[in-house]
């Protein structure tokens, strides 16, 4: 099998959110044939495939097809199951690998990991019951949060802990199996750093982002971020040490609380493609997508350049009334839908993003903030 992916290979890509969309158009843009992997018949991912392929994510049979057919697979999202990805990887390439996906799935081997290679995170402790959680608080303070190890079970699997008689509160959860109490770190930004790893380990970083999230979901990315070139050095020196102890090749999402201190901890690692990359669309010479593909194709790495500062701001379905005016009056304003359908909104939270350009990251903000239609949003 030539390691190499020319025009007329054939790219497969799993999973159901919104990346794969446009992961799907710039390989085909790229020359490759596509197939794509989906849960849905109705996915907008195999609406831009070569090839459609639908089926469960424990059908073996099928995987093992889909696998056959395609000179590289990637998953375009960290939701896809770590053994689905190591199934796969029997029959074909996968270059970003199970094991950054396995870790990163279960919040205490994400944390073990972060203890091994020594970086900062916020204080931990396991929790199996609620008597734990009484014990474990004196060393972990007020405020904290309850999260189960395991990812992308929600909100409701979660509670914030600010004084002792929340912790009652937990008894209804607990019992559903393990958590961390995880101190709560009082954040000034939240940074998020993209990046892409060659095979040879070789990383190219894109510029650093700042992100806003809105009860729990991501609401803003400005590029570049508002921060001192000591601390994005940091930043950055933390994120090439942590890509550099994974097995995985392809674009990734690092993220960082930084404090009004100056301290730095890592929040999480996404061993995939984020949505905090969207904005790289139109804020950079190459997207995260053309340099993910890049890295699996074994292609040179495009030296990404900040060609304009940018703001990506989520779109959901409340906003689109609002934004009808500025549809008609805003030159330097681009929209990208997903265009899910009604069955499908669980897998699409959002509606899809715009992106907001202009000569200053602050003039940027001041125009979309000077629109109101995110008013009513608190972080």
């Amino acid at each position: 099998m030539t390691e190499t992916l020319f025009p007329g290979s054939t790219v497969g890509i799993i999973g159901d959110s919104p990346n794969g969309i446009m992961l799907a158009r710039t390989a085909k843009r790229m020359g490759y044939k596509v197939i794509a992997y989906s849960r849905y018949e109705e996915s907008p991912i195999l609406a831009e495939a070569d090839v459609k392929i639908v089926g469960k994510m424990n059908d073996k049979n099928k995987l093992q097809g889909f696998a056959q057919r395609c000179d590289v697979v990637t998953y375009e999202s960290e939701h896809i199951n770590s053994q689905v990805v190591k199934f796969i990887s029997q029959f074909t390439r996968v270059p970003q690998g199970s094991d950054s996906l396995e870790f990163m799935q279960d919040r205490l081997l994400e944390r073990a990991f972060f203890e091994n290679i020594n970086v900062n995170i916020a204080p931990y402790a396991t929790i199996v019951n609620l008597d734990d959680i009484y014990q474990a608080i004196t060393s972990i303070g007020y405020p904290c949060i309850l999260k189960p190890i395991q990812k992308g079970l929600g909100k409701s699997h979660q509670q914030i802990i600010r004084k002792q008689s929340d912790i009652a509160k937990c008894a209804d959860i607990i019992d559903m199996g393990t958590y961390i109490l995880e101190s709560w770190i009082p954040y000034t930004k939240e940074l998020s750093v993209v990046l892409t790893k060659d095979v040879k380990g070789t990383i190219n970083f894109f510029p650093m982002v700042e992100n806003i999230y809105h009860d729990h979901v991501l609401h803003e990315s400005l590029v570049p971020a508002m921060i001192s070139n000591d601390v994005e050095a940091e930043v950055r020196r933390l994120a090439a040490k942590i890509a550099q102890n994974l097995k995985y090749v392809g674009t990734m999402q690092i993220a960082f609380f930084l404090t009004e201190s100056g301290a730095i901890y890592v929040k999480r690692v996404v061993p995939a493609l984020h949505a905090s990359g969207y904005v790289f669309d139109k804020a950079t010479n190459v997207t995260m997508f053309e340099q993910h593909l890049r890295a699996l194709a074994q292609m040179p790495l495009v030296k990404t350049e900040l060609m304009e500062p940018t703001v990506a701001i989520t779109i959901e379905s409340q906003d689109r009334n609002a934004l009808r005016t500025q549809w008609v009056l805003k030159d330097n304003w681009y929209y990208n839908f997903f265009r899910y359908p009604l069955s499908m909104r669980n897998q699409a939270a959002t509606e899809g993003y715009l992106l907001a350009l202009g000569p200053t990251i602050e003039t940027v903000r001041e125009q979309v903030e000077s629109t109101g239609i995110w008013d009513n949003k608190a972080q």
